[in-house]
């Protein structure tokens, strides 16, 4: 279900006297965002703190888990917005910059059944999105049919749609979907039909050194091998890539260029982890961004580290802050896709293979940089704690973490495609 409401702009007389008196008029920002369950006791109310209001919005709800708001309004700055600390039922509230305004992906736990609507706050410029808890049989018919957006693929060609719901369905009178020509020309590029599988390390680059001289390259070349077998066998309309079958080395700088001539949906780097403590443990997942704690920074540094086995000294082993920046302004489609893969992966370590999970984070991997598409690495373990180390290195566990991989790209396309009329036999 989607509502649409327009806020009560600013007068023509008031404009004048702006104008008049050489004021500029204020610049949209979204100061903070914060959440608190409603004085009856029934639902939530998420407040967007606007300064001055936008200039319109859109609520949207694709599914039970996922709320999307559309602000509109020109270049709404959300530079210093602060989100309060989520507690349950929400997971996560991430934000996209979209032409003509800010997208907004507003993620509930699994077990939620909140129905969402949106509404001005009449006292305040601030916008509010009401979650009233109702039935799963009332929700299911509220999400039926409602399409979610990916943000990244906001428009399709260049002068094309700038409404998200206009890129690949329209309705027509009689509530039918009609579909138009330049979602047909684009159908099969937006396929997820292309998945890069990266083998970490390799050749003279044997990577961690763990428990028993067990060496990373060959754990994570066993994995990557296995992750493609399953996608061969239950997805075979995917094609998948890897940066080495065998034991050999390849650069980093290489492996995003094999990616990107092949032109992938999903680059998937595996690594190990190796620590001077032994009883240190775990699985986690990153996607490409500044490193936001010292273990992250650690790892980034040991994997980074590579590029001193490359021909050519002159290359560094760390990508600076302007870099990362500057990546995220001219990627934030795919990093926000990399962080919502990431957090698919983390749940699968969690529940499918039983790992006990470290995160997702965040950090400057070089491998991820030259990878232009959405992209996570793994790293699937300590190999330097003993039992990690026997679970990594036997065929059970090799087996039970590329399946827990599959599961989750699995899901990811299947969510992916249906959110742009992919599924359908037409």
């Amino acid at each position: 279900m989607i509502y649409t409401f327009t806020m009560q702009r600013i007068t023509i007389l008031t404009a004048l006297l702006i104008l008049l008196s050489g004021v500029a008029l204020g610049q949209p920002g979204l100061e903070r965002i914060s959440t608190t369950p409603t004085s009856t006791g029934d639902g939530y109310v998420v407040r967007f703190h606007t300064t001055p209001a936008v200039d319109s919005f859109k609520v949207r709800q694709p599914t039970h888990d996922l709320v999307q708001l559309t602000l509109y309004g020109n270049h709404i700055d959300t530079s210093g917005v602060y989100i309060h600390t989520l507690k349950k039922p929400f997971d996560d509230i991430t934000l996209h910059h979209i032409p003509d305004g800010v997208g907004v992906d507003i993620y509930l736990n699994q077990d939620a059944t909140l129905r969402a609507n949106a509404y001005p706050d009449r006292n305040r410029s601030h916008l509010l999105v009401g979650l009233k808890k109702t039935s799963m049989d009332q929700l299911n018919q509220i999400t039926k049919n409602v399409q979610s957006i990916i943000w990244s693929r906001y428009a399709i060609t260049k002068g094309g749609p700038t409404d998200p719901l206009q890129i690949s369905n329209k309705a027509n009178n009689d509530g039918d979907v009609e579909l138009s020509e330049s979602y047909y020309e684009a159908k099969d590029k937006l396929k997820f039909d292309v998945v890069v599988i990266d083998a970490g390390h390799g050749g003279r680059d044997p990577g961690s050194i763990g428990y028993k001289n067990t060496h990373e390259k060959d754990i994570t070349l066993d994995v990557a091998l296995k992750l493609g077998h399953y996608i061969n066998k239950y997805l075979p309309d995917v094609k998948v890539v890897y940066t080495r079958k065998t034991d050999k080395f390849v650069g980093l700088e290489e492996r995003g260029h094999i990616a990107n001539e092949a032109e992938g949906d999903l680059f998937v780097s595996l690594h190990c982890n190796a620590f001077r403590q032994r009883s240190v443990h775990g699985s986690e997942v990153y996607f490409l961004g500044l490193h936001k704690s010292e273990s992250a920074f650690r790892v980034m540094k040991q994997e980074n580290s590579v590029i001193k086995l490359e021909k050519g000294q002159d290359k560094k082993s760390r990508l600076t802050e302007n870099e990362l920046l500057i990546y995220e302004l001219a990627n934030s489609g795919y990093m926000s896709t990399s962080e919502k893969i990431a957090g698919m992966v983390e749940h699968q370590f969690d529940h499918r293979a039983q790992r006990d999970s470290r995160g997702v984070k965040q950090a400057g991997f070089i491998v991820l940089y030259h990878a232009s598409m959405p992209a996570i690495l793994a790293e699937l373990g300590f190999i330097s704690n003993p039992s990690e180390q026997r679970f990594l290195t036997s065929d059970y566990g090799k087996a039970i973490m590329a399946s827990a991989l599959f599961r989750a790209i699995r899901n990811y396309k299947e969510q992916y495609e249906k959110s742009q009329n992919l599924t359908s036999n037409e």
